[in-house]
């Protein structure tokens, strides 16, 4: 009895150092622009499965955010999906999302171009407000990714 408690003992906690070997592995995510390389964050980082999606704003190709709201929606979740698709994922692999908007009344209008931008399930989701952005954007999101098995 006490030689099948000891294997399985053992079993989980070759089970838990294998896990944490896996969790330590830390891949970050770096757009190639010369101004994004002087900004002081990673545009995500990877750790074992899980994708940590920074904050994305919508800039336009000029830098700055467009007069459209709906248009800025479009350009963050273009963002977000580029840095997921550059890790091999799609958008549904996306399974928490923070939404940071200026102007709660912009509420529906985010949601009608969000929603196109997934096939499957939505990912969990936060819509919260702020009193300003990085920019005057209105819009800022960010979202935890997992990698699914093949």
């Amino acid at each position: 009895m006490k030689s099948l408690i000891f294997g399985l003992v053992f079993l989980q906690l070759l089970s838990i150092s294998a896990l944490a070997a896996e969790t330590d592995r830390k891949h970050v995510v770096l757009h190639p622009s010369a101004a994004r390389s002087a900004l002081p964050f990673s545009d995500g980082v990877m750790v074992g499965n899980t994708f940590y999606v920074a904050g994305t704003i919508g800039f336009d190709a000029t830098g700055k955010v467009p007069a459209s709201a709906e248009q800025e929606a479009k350009l963050v979740m273009d963002g977000v999906k580029q840095v997921i698709e550059s890790e091999g994922m799609t958008m549904d692999d996306l399974v928490s999302v923070q939404v940071f908007c200026t102007d709660l009344a912009l509420y529906d209008t985010f949601n009608g171009v969000y929603r196109t931008y997934f096939h499957d399930q939505f990912p969990a989701r936060a819509f919260l407000g702020a009193a300003s952005l990085v920019r005057g954007a209105h819009f800022e999101v960010m979202g935890i990714a997992v990698k699914r098995a093949k």
